[in-house]
């Protein structure tokens, strides 16, 4: 048996495999560039270990397993019949249950569920938790719409939604446009149709009907925690660093706390029509009150705080200067310009709170100038992690304390942040935690699949 191959077959390997991705998937640009940023990074892995090549695992880890497409009609308050289209995408179970969020925002499309849900298999794989990769939503738009109506939207997508989910089966959470409200509505109609109360169907559900403590803060909290892991490589740390945070929904709510918990001077945010800039750092109380209590705007910010300034748009962000930036609302909000910026400015480290938000070619100059760059694949896994710590006290019928959840969600990003760079070592790439996470994520997963045969 061939125990390694050159490098030229290698690449024309995976040339050939992304060019039949091409093929079979046209014009969805956005799983196009999920595809190729982790393609790029396998090649040595193919060098050293052709198994991967013999078993076609990488033609098999590029087709989902299964593609849910549906119609949500729906009621609104005046009693006219809407309809949205609904998807969930069941991309690997190799190393357990389909897990990964839902995401209810207009710009949702088959391309964007298929990017979603490839990232999230390597990205679940890094948790070390035993769970495989899926993504779901809608192209249904929650703002300006009543409680009634994300009600009725809800009940009508759980209810063909519930036939393909289930706590050893698929098991969905939040994500854009999803927060607690969409959960519960969600899950209500799930025990409705059920007839049952499997807690673990859903996470991201109420503390006191059995969600985790800690959820909320998971995702914004555990890229602090990686960025922490890559600034102290380098002897640096959050303590005095200007910072930059994009979006303000949790996860970048939660980057901000927990940034500021760590000594950072935080000075901008955004949202889907503008960005404050706070030369006296964001005052967090108000953004947690504008945006989870009023479900208002970031323009509102500087009615109380007439020293901020807040501008529209949200590309102009990424032209204040900072040591730190942590782009965590949407994919592609970086591009090469705004990364041209940012290491003009003297960014030292980017983590990447949100599903791929910066391109290709933003990626590639960030790692060129050797700027500290946390890949959202690893840098943004604590979400999906704490919501297998979830599915574990809802299977055990126990709740644990914040602290503990806490704990246990700084030592995954610690594991994450340790193995994405010892993978970067061992297959050539040192310091390259893009190529570290995909090596090491992709590895977990290729050897489960051998080892469960052609399925």
């Amino acid at each position: 048996m061939i125990t390694t191959v050159n490098q030229t077959s290698a690449q024309q390997y995976v040339q050939s495999v992304y060019e039949t991705v091409i093929h079979r998937n046209p014009y969805e640009s956005e799983f196009h560039q999920a595809i190729k940023e982790i393609l790029d990074s396998l090649v040595p892995v193919f060098e050293h270990h052709p198994k991967y090549m013999e078993h076609s695992v990488l033609e098999r880890i590029v087709e989902p397993e299964r593609v849910v497409y549906f119609r949500v009609p729906w009621l609104d308050d005046n009693g006219k019949v809407r309809v949205n289209r609904g998807y969930r995408v069941q991309f690997n179970s190799a190393l357990g249950p389909y897990k990964g969020g839902l995401r209810f925002h207009p710009s949702v499309n088959a391309s964007i569920i298929k990017f979603l849900g490839f990232e999230q298999i390597f990205k679940n794989a890094l948790t070390g938790q035993p769970i495989g990769g899926g993504k779901g939503g809608s192209d249904f738009d929650p703002k300006g719409k009543s409680d009634n109506e994300i009600m009725r939207f809800t009940q009508s997508f759980m209810t063909e939604l519930y036939r393909y989910i289930g706590p050893d089966t698929d098991v969905p959470a939040g994500d854009i446009g999803v927060g607690a409200r969409e959960i519960g509505y969600m899950f209500g109609q799930y025990k409705r149709i059920r007839g049952g109360n499997e807690a673990g169907v859903l996470t991201g559900k109420g503390i006191h009907y059995g969600g985790s403590l800690g959820r909320t803060e998971a995702t914004g909290y555990g890229c602090v925690y990686f960025v922490k892991e890559m600034l102290a490589s380098k002897g640096l740390s959050f303590e005095g660093s200007r910072v930059i945070v994009s979006g303000s929904g949790n996860v970048s709510i939660y980057a901000i706390e927990k940034a500021q918990q760590l000594g950072a001077h935080v000075v901008a945010c955004s949202d889907s029509a503008g960005y404050v800039y706070d030369p006296d750092g964001i005052n967090l109380e108000t953004v947690k009150r504008l945006k989870e209590v009023e479900r208002g705007r970031m323009s509102e910010y500087v009615n109380e705080h007439p020293e901020a300034t807040y501008s529209e748009g949200c590309e102009g962000i990424w032209s204040i200067p900072c040591d730190i930036a942590l782009p965590c609302a949407t994919q592609n909000e970086i591009d090469v310009k705004m990364a041209g910026t940012l290491v003009a400015n003297g960014v030292k480290a980017v983590g990447e709170g949100a599903n791929m938000p910066s391109t290709l070619d933003a990626i590639d100059l960030f790692l060129g100038n050797d700027v500290l760059f946390g890949p959202a694949k690893a840098a943004n896994a604590g979400g999906v992690a704490v919501s297998s710590l979830e599915m574990s006290q809802n299977s055990m019928r126990l709740s644990w304390t914040f602290e503990e959840v806490d704990a246990k969600l700084h030592v995954i990003m610690k594991n994450i942040y340790d193995i994405s760079v010892a993978a970067a070592e061992k297959y050539g790439r040192p310091g390259n935690l893009l190529a570290g996470a995909n090596t090491a994520g992709f590895i977990r997963v290729a050897d489960a699949m051998i080892d469960q045969g052609v399925v």
